[in-house]
């Protein structure tokens, strides 16, 4: 069996990349739930139907990196591609949609099937919030800071750029449709047959296209700011005053959009040049629409993901790991004493390991080894005085301390 590996597209998180992982979405959970945010969990594996209607039956999601399949009964089920969905169906079949706001964070695996390559997996991790309920430019911005503050926290904040663009209203959408379309349709030659289509069911899309020769027709492509309506620009100018007071650094890149129609308003992604092609590590937007999508009335929202591997990568230093505190036994006595010594070293919060077998020297090894800052040496003479010997590995430096006392002496 030793052939067997990791199924390509996933890997193992042990040691540093263990405690990097752990780090980022600890870091989240904490700084989330100092902005308000509780921590939702939903099934990673939905009814297709959840994801079809919000990520849009014809995009790339749905047609080529889903991992779906009918169950033993029958219904079809799909591994989640992504974390907002599932959160605003839970949202929904739990009947919380008049119980608002509703400030959410969730983290854990998503599944898509792509090329892996370096900071993208088939089995990848995000982190993410959703702030469901008002409307208000202000929210916006309130999530915005978060994620700014989550990138501060992790230490990697220096390291990317907030991208901002807006998407506007309803009607400032469907007057810039009609722009590009005209665009477009006058250079659709040069276009990839993926953006033809696009250009029939959704030209925003054409705009995110990896294409080379899509890319430099969309370089002159029109904007949308000279499309906006008068309220779609207050909203986004707004957006940009808050978070000038949240003391949010950004630039406005008129690229970033999102091609469905229920995300409206606000779109942005923290970016950064040190991961190559994988540049983007957090990224989000409104979606007023897509809870009336899961049989919902419609719900303004706004809210972000991140990538855990990513944000992980990003990070110079790991964090470091936990420092144990090695029992070392000399004898059968001694051994059954040092089993309340080492119950009470994990009580108070302490690492604490014993070696199974092996004589002194052996012992001392094996604390090295697991990096031990100090070892409790039990040896007969200390037990019958009560007493076991802490040994500073560091300094070499060594006290006998009463076992009642370790524990406190240790901490």
């Amino acid at each position: 069996m030793t052939d067997l590996q990791p199924v390509r597209g996933t890997r193992d998180l042990i040691g540093e990349d263990q405690r990097r992982f752990r780090h980022v979405a600890d870091t989240a959970r904490r700084i989330a739930a100092t902005h308000g945010f509780d921590e939702w969990t939903t099934p990673i594996f939905e009814d297709t139907r959840v994801f079809s209607r919000t990520m849009g039956e014809t995009s790339d999601v749905v047609m080529k990196e889903m991992y779906s399949f009918q169950d033993r009964g029958g219904d079809s089920l799909t591994l989640r591609p992504e974390g907002t969905a599932g959160v605003c169906r839970a949202l929904v079949s739990n009947g919380l949609t008049q119980s608002l706001p509703q400030k959410v964070f969730y983290a854990g695996p998503m599944f898509r099937y792509e090329r892996p390559q370096k900071g993208r997996y088939r089995q990848f991790h995000q982190i993410g919030i959703e702030l469901i309920g008002p409307g208000e430019p202000l929210a916006d911005a309130e999530v915005i800071a978060c994620g700014w503050a989550i990138l501060q926290e992790l230490g990697v904040a220096a390291d990317t750029i907030l991208e901002l663009n807006t998407l506007g209203d309803k009607e400032s959408r469907a007057a810039y449709r009609d722009a590009l379309v005209a665009y477009f349709t006058e250079r659709q030659a040069g276009l990839s047959q993926d953006s033809l289509a696009r250009l029939e069911r959704n030209p925003m899309r054409i705009l995110d296209s990896k294409d080379e020769g899509d890319r430099s027709i969309v370089a002159d492509a029109p904007t949308i700011g000279p499309h906006l309506t008068a309220d779609a620009a207050a909203f986004y100018a707004k957006v940009q005053a808050h978070l000038t007071r949240f003391g949010v650094p950004f630039v406005e890149n008129p690229r970033i959009v999102r091609g469905l129609d229920y995300y409206g308003h606000t779109a942005f992604e923290f970016v950064t040049s040190k991961l190559g092609a994988q540049g983007t590590v957090m990224a989000g937007g409104r979606y007023d629409g897509m809870i009336a999508e899961m049989g919902g009335p419609s719900t303004p929202a706004v809210g972000w993901a991140a990538g855990i591997e990513r944000l992980a990568m990003l990070m110079e230093t790991p964090p470091a790991p936990p420092v144990p505190v090695a029992v070392i036994p000399i004898g059968d006595a001694a051994e059954a004493a040092a089993l309340p010594v080492l119950q009470a070293l994990r009580a108070a919060g302490i690492r604490a390991e014993m070696a199974y077998r092996g004589n002194l020297r052996r012992r001392m090894e094996r604390a090295n080894r697991i990096g031990a800052r100090a070892a409790v040496i039990l040896g007969e003479d200390d037990l019958a005085n009560g007493v076991a010997q802490v040994k500073d590995l560091a300094s070499g430096a060594q006290e006998a301390v009463p076992l009642a006392d370790i524990a406190a002496r240790l901490a």
